[in-house]
Parts: structure tokens; sequence; C-alpha cells
């Protein structure tokens, strides 16, 4: 089985302008969850295009609560800090050092109407990617190595649409329960 039988396309999914304005995502953000919770929407994923209409990444809620705080890029990933064997007491020293989160809250209005998607959004790495024509086994591996809930899907350097982690799962259960019974 190739990615491309079990991605969505991008067409499936609600987008925004990489121009739009941290408000005009947390708006948009709220709207996706509310189609996906009404039933109305298959998900919640909001893809973000660049001024070409081009999709560039995906927007989340923690994408937002990141954004508020830019002096995380200044740290080497605190997402990987177990990797690196920090101690809590060096990233509190780290916290203090960066002045992590001493204004985001305070400063929040300014940047929801101010502060541009395009200055926080991270591209997509390799390891959040694979090639529509791919086989399955490449979308496992980095399901399970990167614990991503979903993966882009390119077809040379565009991204043309995502492969979700819940539609594979249910693809594995399906195949599971079609399985016969050993004797």
């Amino acid at each position: 089985m190739k990615v491309r039988e079990l991605m969505r396309p991008v067409r499936e999914f609600p987008r925004i302008s990489s121009q739009a304005t941290f408000m005009e995502a947390e708006e948009a953000l709220e709207k996706a969850q509310q189609a996906f919770g009404s039933g109305k929407a298959p998900q919640r994923i909001l893809l973000v295009h660049d001024k070409t209409g081009k999709i560039v990444g995906k927007l989340s809620p923690m994408d937002l609560v990141q954004g508020l705080e830019p002096n995380y890029d200044k740290i080497d990933s605190l997402t990987n800090v177990s990797h690196y064997h920090l101690s809590q007491r060096t990233l509190e020293r780290m916290k203090e050092q960066f002045r992590l989160w001493q204004t985001p809250l305070a400063e929040l209005c300014k940047k929801a109407y101010n502060v541009k998607i395009e200055n926080f959004i991270r591209l997509p790495s390799a390891d959040h990617m694979v090639n529509a024509d791919d086989g399955m086994d490449s979308a496992f591996h980095l399901f399970v190595v990167s614990r991503h809930d979903s993966l882009f899907v390119k077809e040379g350097e565009e991204i043309v649409g995502l492969i979700r982690f819940s539609d594979v799962y249910r693809k594995i259960a399906q195949t599971m329960r079609e399985c016969p019974i050993p004797e």
C-alpha cells in the first residue's frame, strides 16, 4: 500500500494565510474546532499557505502558545530536553536567563493584532514528511519515531496532502479484523 491511498488531499482542510494575525489564527482554530466537534468537519487541522497559495505548514493551539514566547528559539529545542539529560534546575536557570514567560500574557493583546503567523510558524521538517508514492512502511516509521499525529505528503517539492495517524490506525484495525482466525 502506498501513502497516497490513505492520505487526505489538502483541499479537504481549512486554510489560513501566513499573513494572518495571531488573533485571526486563534479565531480560525476555534472555528475549525467547532466544525470538528459538531461533526461538520472530519478533522481540525488548519493548514497554512504562503502568499502564492503554497502550503507551508499547519497551525495548532500549541503553535499559538509557542508563538507567545519567541525566546524559545534561543534555546536548542526544549521539547527534547530529556535527550540532553538536563536537570530541572538547569532548565529553570535557562528560563530565567532568557526570561521565558515573563511577559507573554501581558503582551497578549498587542501580539494578537500585530504578530503574523509567518513570524512563528515552523516549516515542516524531514521527519514530518513522506512522499505520496512511498510505501506505508515509511509512514509507519515516522509515526512511531517522531510521534506526530499527521505527516505532510509531498509530490516533488509540493505538499499535496496529509496522512493522519487516525486513518492509518483505522486501516490497521480493519485489516486485523478481516484476518482469518488461525485454526
